[in-house]
């Protein structure tokens, strides 16, 4: 039994359909990367060293922290900089990622 022209396409389109969303995961984690230096291995912090672990951070309440540190409205020793290097979308996915990553708490 060969497969339809129709199947074919149809199985083609749902592959396709994932790619992307791997890719946003994939590139997530990569930005996320960045942040473990201070922040701890997928956000979570360490202790101890007063930085706040990102882990299980709502996305709304991440986006509005960077957005804040953007504009300078939260003062920082550097993230208000850091903070300006990332574009809205990349803002967007890392506040995706780290509200999927679970917390130490």
């Amino acid at each position: 039994m060969r497969p339809s022209l129709i199947s074919l396409v149809a199985a083609a389109l749902v592959c396709a359909a994932t790619l992307p969303q791997a890719a946003a995961a994939a590139d997530a984690r990569y930005i996320a990367a960045n942040c473990a230096n201070c922040h701890g291995t997928d956000g979570r912090s360490a202790g101890g060293g007063g930085m706040p672990g990102l882990a299980g951070l709502s996305a709304p309440y991440f986006v509005e922290q960077m957005n804040a540190f953007r504009s300078g409205k939260r003062q920082a020793t550097v993230m208000h900089q850091i903070a300006k290097g990332y574009t809205e979308a990349e803002i967007n996915s890392l506040a995706a990622y780290f509200a999927a990553q679970k917390s130490d708490k």
